[in-house]
Formats: C-alpha cells, sequence, structure tokens
C-alpha cells in the first residue's frame, strides 16, 4: 500500500512539474526604417538582459524574425531592440502567446 501511494505521489509531482514550463515564440518585424543590431528577450520579471538573440545576424527594415522561448514558466517577457543609431525599443510585460510585434519608429524611446 505504501509504494502505490509513493508511486502515485511521485507521477502526480511529474505531472505536475511538466506544466510548469512551456515553449513560446514570438515574431518581431522590424519596420523602423533602420537595422536593428542587438535583440534582448528576458523573462518579466528578471532584473537583466539575457543574451543577444540575434548573435552576429541583423534584422534590416521589414524583416520580420521569429524568436522560440524554451522552457519558460510565464509567457510574459521584457523586450528590448537596439539599432543602427544605438536608439532603443522597448517593450515591457509583452504576452507572448497573445501577440507579436510590429517595432516602428513610434515606438523609439
Amino acid at each position: 500500500m505504501k509504494i502505490k501511494l509513493i508511486l502515485a505521489f511521485l507521477l502526480s509531482m511529474l505531472i505536475s512539474s511538466s506544466t510548469l514550463a512551456a515553449d513560446y515564440y514570438i515574431d518581431i518585424t522590424n519596420n523602423t526604417g533602420y537595422t536593428i543590431y542587438y535583440l534582448y528577450i528576458s523573462p518579466e520579471k528578471s532584473t537583466s538582459w539575457e543574451e543577444d538573440v540575434l548573435g552576429s545576424e541583423v534584422m534590416r527594415h521589414n524583416e520580420t524574425r521569429r524568436v522560440t522561448l524554451k522552457g519558460y514558466k510565464s509567457p510574459k517577457f521584457d523586450i528590448r531592440l537596439i539599432d543602427e543609431d544605438d536608439d532603443t525599443y522597448t517593450f515591457w510585460g509583452v504576452d507572448v502567446s497573445t501577440r507579436d510585434l510590429v517595432v516602428t519608429l513610434d515606438d523609439l524611446d
């Protein structure tokens, strides 16, 4: 009886822990008229930016980039883009499960 109870407990823990993390994605379109050199995406409650998603690549004007976000507990992220003139475009608390981003000059910080 104890073994069945322990197995049931372990199974419930396994199921509940697998529902804590999920994979998300967001499509980001650059309509700024400038080339984007850096793209940072961090969980909403993070106190620092994660690594540059673009790496050695850039996002040209009118280009759309899909960013996959794996293993996060929440679909809310802070997003910052930096263009060729070092201008920044920052979006706070973006729910990537419900929206994509089209970045324009109106979004300039």
